[in-house]
């Protein structure tokens, strides 16, 4: 076990919920495979218990606490929202949060096979979600940033990771790109921060829903932007555009350089699940180099 995960059991879930919420605990639990900064068990057919576990502060949780229900409503595909709140305490020192369960299976076990209906539904979801964040939303932590300040990040993953066919040049090119576009002038809007296949789910081929908004905070929305080459197919990217109708190309030029930055995680978190090591995902690796074909081909 890494020292600072909590070993969660189906047995602890249930004793939580005896604790703390007794009308859900003798509802069904199983768990969800996946997971990293938190673990998903479900709770019943429409709840999930979202457990901290990596995550060192439960700020994330909290953010999803306090703002998902005011996104919800507007939003054109289904994301979990909170129905109640589970406190730390002595057998479990973490928050703990039931949702709603967003039914779908996530991208990173499935494909899309209706490109051009995933690519409209994520621009109306994106549309519908860029919209201008009340004063006290929350900024961005460790991503939200202009692709200049997230160099470091970027040259940590292109030299840990094995680019196999890719030249390094070309993707230096896209990301010199990135780096060089204007700064984003526009209001701070609702971002969802991390998009990737992991944390959208499909059915019928096509895109049925959007999980995890960890990450979520006001800012540049060239961040969620990027999804037009994590998440769809080729092709996908210039329809996506075209939908979404209100990004400039200085926006498009940091989503390009962003994607080519979250392939490179998608590869090297691949590469840590071929090696064995803890955290990694072997069938990110597959996602990651699909995604950046599609950047660097610019499809």
């Amino acid at each position: 076990m890494i020292e600072s995960e909590i070993e969660i059991s189906e047995d602890l879930v249930r004793d939580l919920l005896r604790e703390q919420h007794p009308d859900l605990a003798e509802l069904p639990i199983r768990e969800v495979e996946g997971g990293w900064g938190n673990q998903m068990w479900r709770l019943g057919d429409e709840l999930a218990v979202r457990m901290q576990r990596m995550d060192k502060l439960p700020d994330p949780q909290l953010k999803e606490r306090r703002w998902l229900p005011v996104l919800a409503s507007h939003l054109p595909l289904p994301i979990p929202t909170p129905v109640r709140s589970g406190a730390p305490s002595e057998r479990f020192p973490k928050v703990w949060t039931v949702m709603t369960w967003v039914e779908g299976t996530p991208l990173d076990h499935g494909s899309i096979t209706r490109g051009d209906h995933a690519a409209d539904m994520l621009a109306a979801f994106l549309k519908a979600l860029h919209v201008e964040a009340p004063a006290d939303a929350p900024d961005a932590s460790d991503r939200g940033g202009h692709p200049r300040e997230c160099t470091d990040g970027f040259e940590d993953f292109l030299q840990a990771v094995e680019l196999g066919g890719f030249a390094e040049d070309d993707i230096r090119a896209v990301w010199a790109d990135a780096v060089a576009a204007p700064d984003w002038e526009g209001p701070r809007v609702w971002v969802h921060g991390d998009l990737h296949p992991a944390n959208v789910v499909i059915a019928d081929g096509t895109l049925a829903g959007v999980v995890d908004f960890g990450a979520v905070f006001a800012g540049d929305p060239a961040w969620d932007l990027a999804a037009a080459w994590v998440l769809l197919p080729a092709g996908g990217a210039a329809r996506f555009f075209d939908s979404y109708a209100q990004a400039d190309e200085a926006a498009i030029r940091r989503a390009r350089g962003l994607a080519a930055m979250k392939s490179l995680f998608l590869m090297l978190m691949g590469q840590a699940g071929d090696r064995g090591l803890p955290g990694g995902k072997p069938n990110w690796g597959p996602a990651g180099r699909s995604a950046l074909d599609r950047v660097l081909k610019g499809l």
